[in-house]
This record gives C-alpha cells, structure tokens and sequence, in this order.
C-alpha cells in the first residue's frame, strides 16, 4: 500500500506561492505575528537561562539567535529554544479539530533555519508556513482517538519538516527521507500534561530540534522510513492508534488549513478558554465583579476536563496554573481578563483568588467525541441566589468567532513588552509593518532582527 506521506510529499513539492489563496495568506500573516509575539513573552518562563546555558556549544557557520535574549547557538539547538518560547507561556495559536498547536514546530524550526541558511524571503516563508500548518493539521484532523502521545509536539513536527523542506527546496525523494528521519527520532508524552511539567512546552522545542536535524541528514544523503504515516509501526497506528485514512489527504490543496487556526486570546490551555469565554461574556452582559460569585459549575467534553480539571492548590507552578480551568476562571473573574502577568508568584498564591477557584467545579460531560472541545455550559450561582448561564458553541479565537485586528495587535504588542531582553518597543510596529508586507520581505532575517534584544 502506499503510505500518505507520499501524498504529502508531492503537495509540499508541487504547490507553488501562487497556488496559496489570499485568504491563506492573510492567515499566515497573522499567526507569523501571533507565533513572534508569544515567543517573545516565553522568554520570561522558568528554565530559559538554564537551557540557554546547556546548549552553548560553539555554533560555527550555520547559527540561529534565541529570541528575545539574543544569544547565538547550533542551529538545532536554536530551533529547541524557540520552540519552547513560542509553547510555554500557552498562548500559541491551535488547530481545534486537530487538537495541534500548528505553529509552535514548524515556525521554530523554520525561522532558526532561515536565520542561520539565509535566503528565505517573505514568499518563501509564507508558502512554507502554509505547507507546514497543512501537513501537521490534516494529519491531526484524520485521528479518531484521543491523545496518548503529545500530538502537538510529535503531529508538530511533521509539519516542522516540510515547512524547512518547502523553504530550501527538497526534492521528493529527499523529503520523504526527511519525513522518515524525523518519526524515528519524534517523541512527547502526555505524562508531561498530567503532572503539569515545563517538559510539556520542552517536548514542542525537541521535535522542532529533531525536525532540523531530520532535514539535514536527508540533505547528505541519508536513507529514511517509508511506512512513516501508515505502515505497521508507523505514526498513526502506533502513537495514534485510530484514524480516517479517507480524510487524511482528501482535500490538500483544496481546503488551507491555516484559514482554520485559532487564536488564542489567554495565556491558558486551549481547554480553558470555552469556560474563559462564557464567562467573559456574562461579566460584560450583567457586570459581574469577583465578589459577586458564590459559585460556578462549567459542563464541558471528557477531553476538556482530563486537560484543564485538575484542582488549584497553593504553591502551583505556572506550567500548572496555565492548564488550571479554576485557576484562569477566577483571574478572569477576579480581574476581568488573564493575561501574562497573572502567573507570578504572588498571582498564584493570592489568597482571593484560591478561594473562588476553589468554588468553580469542573465536570466531564457524556460527548462522545475524544477530540472535541465543544459545547461547554457554564453556570454562575451568585451571592444573591440568583444564577446565571451561557452555553458556548464556538469559542472566542476561532475564525468563526474571531479576534478583531486591533485585540490581535494589542496581544503582540503586549506580549513584546513583557520579554525579556528587552525589546526596543518600537520594534513592534516595524514588525507589524514588516509582516503585512511579507510578500515584499527580502530576507527573513530581518524579523530576526526585531525580536532580539537592542
């Protein structure tokens, strides 16, 4: 039988820049913004020095700059940092029915291989980026089952090897050596989830670290699997177990799946924000303040509750708040929204805001979808005994509830200034400018450039 990855093969190699639509473009555009920005803002998350520190090997000729703090290291090594900026503040955008974070790997991988190769321009790296989000998404889009295995690392990085396969150029023989050369080193386990670790966020940098070294060793010659999706031991059948193999290639290059990524409008697990959302909406319709809350119940898919259901507690790490649905529910309550500064220390031991995260239920509905992170039912029972409640169907950040251009903007201005570094401010709207005229973009160093430290 032939195995998909040859089909994906071929879409990645045949599909040039002008077969991209508009509206894929535009798309790109701004999760290339989102990704810059949210990888800026992950320069303040525990671990960054200390990885920093482990990978300072001399970097030779190919090298690639840590955003935010600047320092030059390895290419692989460069793409591993970048890609645990982008994933551990949980503010990266989400594919919802892929359940895949698309741009945290192959945005990592790529602009660490732009910066250290050169000669990516600004058509370049919008259709790899496009290619990439395609490849890891409609592969998470076919699973049938429920993760077992940290998708959005290991389906990530997929999608980081033909989005670095795209930008330089592999023929097809090479790239399904890249692609086979890649699963046999891909890894990330939901343990990290559960025990709410920085390995989760660390897990996304190693595939995008494992997806650069896959291109290269394809590049000298070396041989890779060819069962990679779909063979016995393959990806789908061993770290998924169940999928559609009907819809896996079905409607490449007819459906972009980039025009379906979401943003993320809070610094919390995608699994969150359905609750976030209901809630954000009954504060603004009836003025809702904290102390007004006696207690809140949300119904939400099993999915939902095994991601964010896990209890508050003093003393919580960030890596644990962040995938906290109490934790966020109340920040949001409390203050009215969550953003990246709700994580320090004294956020996460504010005594107002464990009580009423101890008063907010989380309970698994009977959707039988393992996937879905919809419908959620969210109820408010307030100090005056009446209660409140709002069902949400589609969640706030998803293109059919989307953010405006002006809360996209205020996100990545914000998350600028928040990094470490720091960046010069004014770097924001060169960037925002640079990124609206990425077809014009000579050199994608020049984002490079803007997101390091003066």
């Amino acid at each position: 039988m032939t195995d998909a990855i040859e089909r994906f093969a071929d879409h990645v190699v045949s599909t040039r820049f002008e077969d991209i639509p508009a509206d894929a473009l535009t798309a790109a555009k701004t999760f290339i913004l989102d990704s810059l920005g949210v990888g800026l803002a992950g320069t303040r998350a525990p671990w960054v020095r200390e990885w920093i520190a482990v990978s300072q090997a001399p970097a030779g000729d190919r090298a690639a700059r840590v955003w935010g703090t600047g320092e030059a290291l390895p290419t692989p090594a460069a793409a591993a940092l970048i890609g645990y900026l982008i994933h551990n503040s949980e503010y990266d955008c989400i594919h919802e029915k892929a359940v895949l974070h698309p741009m945290a790997v192959p945005f990592a991988a790529l602009m660490a291989e732009a910066e250290a190769r050169g000669g990516v321009d600004g058509k370049s790296l919008l259709r790899a980026v496009v290619l990439g989000v395609d490849v890891a998404c409609y592969i998470g889009c076919a699973v049938r089952n429920g993760l077992r295995f940290f998708r959005p690392a290991v389906g990530g990085g997929f999608g980081a090897v033909a989005a670095v396969g795209a930008a330089f150029g592999l023929d097809r023989e090479r790239l399904l050596n890249a692609f086979g050369l890649y699963y046999a080193q891909a890894g990330g386990t939901m343990q990290a989830h559960t025990e709410g670790s920085p390995l989760l966020a660390m897990q996304v940098g190693f595939n995008a670290r494992n997806a650069v070294t896959a291109v290269r060793m394809a590049e000298a010659g070396m041989p890779g699997l060819r069962g990679t999706l779909e063979g016995r031991f393959g990806y789908l059948n061993l770290m998924e177990g169940d999928y559609d193999p009907v819809a896996l290639t079905r409607d490449l290059g007819r459906v972009w799946r980039i025009e379906e990524v979401a943003h993320k409008p809070f610094p919390s697990g995608r699994a969150t924000h359905g609750i976030m959302d209901a809630l954000r909406e009954l504060r603004a319709e009836h003025g809702l303040s904290g102390g007004d809350v006696a207690s809140v119940s949300a119904s939400v898919p099993p999915l939902i509750h095994h991601l964010i259901g896990r209890p508050p507690q003093s003393g919580m790490t960030q890596n644990y708040a962040r995938l906290c649905g109490a934790y966020a529910a109340a920040r949001l309550l409390l203050a009215g929204d969550l953003g990246v500064g709700d994580y320090t220390e004294a956020a996460l031991n504010d005594p107002a805001t464990l009580d009423l995260a101890g008063r907010i239920a989380i309970a698994p509905d009977d959707n039988p979808d393992p996937n879905a992170l919809t419908p959620v039912t969210v109820t408010v029972r307030l100090r005056s005994g009446a209660e409140l409640a709002r069902g949400i169907e589609v969640v706030y950040g998803n293109p059919a509830k989307p953010l405006t251009r002006e809360a996209h903007l205020a996100k990545f201005r914000g998350n600028l200034g928040f990094a470490a570094g720091p960046v010069p401010s004014a770097n924001a709207d060169r960037l925002i400018a640079m990124v609206d005229d990425l077809e014009g973009l000579d050199d994608a160093r020049r984002l490079v450039d803007l997101v390091v430290a003066a």
